[in-house]
């Protein structure tokens, strides 16, 4: 039996559909990742999973658990690591796990041999009775996923577990999410905005746009999708005449455009540069400099919805040349 079943699940805003009949499962013990811009829906979809929405039209259940119908079952399966803060800081580690506890009605005994438990998962056992207020921003994340999981859930929904910190810390936190995965069988759906995160968590990635799954796969298959290299061109001159050679040529599968640099994903790009190079001698442009890679989740997102994640956050990513936003609807 899958942990999670999403059937034709829909949420409307008035005239905004913001999940759009949605239908995927997760399974037992898997490690699922939602990508997407903001607006996509990713976050629409958590919040009916853990029934802070209901649902416009659709179903979903987890641990065959109705969400409508059987909310309170579904709480008691889920813990939730939200994106913004939610601890005390004026009272302990073990303080905060202390009242968690008590909500879901565990017993004296029983929280105290749980809260040493999860402690002891998340590496702060020596920390708890420290105010939170003193605890580094690595501490306090993990801190709240020790609390997510005080009651033994059996699926666990992260989102954004590693947004604002450090890469070294961040590298910590994926440790742990992957040993609570493996030690605990746990279901885990997580969202982010780091692809490296993605692609070295998750056993399967659902990539959303506009409210649909648009592509879901394991990281190396969607990866697989371009079926090239990536050739990264710096120029000189005009790029138009270029681009437009470019595009004829049946091994090159796109072109991204951003202003004097080029993205190329082409079959064999390690031979076909020197054909790139005398097509620009030929058509007057000079290439400064070139790079070589393979393809990443970040390349096969942007392939898929038109923008970089990083793009819907702030930051400006290059946009697709006229004509080659081809999408992979696999």
């Amino acid at each position: 039996m899958s942990s999670i079943q999403l059937n034709g699940l829909t949420k409307k805003f008035g005239n905004l559909t913001a999940v759009d009949n949605v239908t995927l499962s997760v399974g037992n013990g898997e490690l699922f990742g939602l990508l997407g811009p903001n607006g996509a829906g990713k976050t629409t979809i958590i919040n009916m999973l853990t029934t802070l929405l209901l649902p416009t039209s659709g179903s979903a259940k987890i641990e065959g658990y109705d969400i409508e119908k059987e909310a309170d079952n579904v709480r008691r399966n889920i813990g939730v690591i939200f994106q913004e803060p939610s601890l005390d800081i004026h009272l302990t580690g073990k303080e905060n796990l202390e009242f968690h506890a008590m909500m879901y009605g565990m017993s004296s005994n029983e929280r105290k041999k749980r809260i040493i438990e999860v402690l002891e998962v998340v590496g702060l056992l020596e920390k708890a009775d420290i105010f939170v207020e003193n605890y580094s921003g690595g501490m306090k994340r993990r801190l709240e996923i020790a609390r997510g999981l005080i009651h033994h859930p059996k699926v666990l929904f992260l989102d954004e577990p590693t947004l604002g910190l450090d890469a070294q810390t961040r590298r910590k936190i994926w440790e742990y999410i992957k040993d609570l995965n493996k030690k605990y069988a746990l279901s885990i759906v997580l969202t982010t905005h780091y692809m490296e995160e993605a692609d070295y968590l998750c056993d399967r990635i659902a990539i959303m746009d506009h409210g649909k799954i648009v592509s879901l796969d394991t990281p190396a298959n969607l990866k697989n999708h371009l079926e090239g290299d990536i050739i990264s061109l710096e120029i000189s001159g005009k790029s138009i005449e270029f681009i437009d050679a470019l595009e004829k040529n049946p091994e090159i599968k796109t072109v991204k455009n951003n202003e004097n640099s080029l993205s190329i994903t082409i079959i064999d790009g390690e031979k076909k540069i020197p054909e790139l190079f005398l097509l620009a001698q030929n058509i007057g442009i000079e290439i400064i400099s070139v790079n070589l890679r393979k393809p990443s989740l970040e390349d096969v997102f942007i392939q898929l919805t038109g923008s970089g994640i990083r793009e819907e956050a702030g930051n400006k990513y290059s946009h697709f040349h006229a004509g080659t936003r081809r999408r992979l609807m696999k």
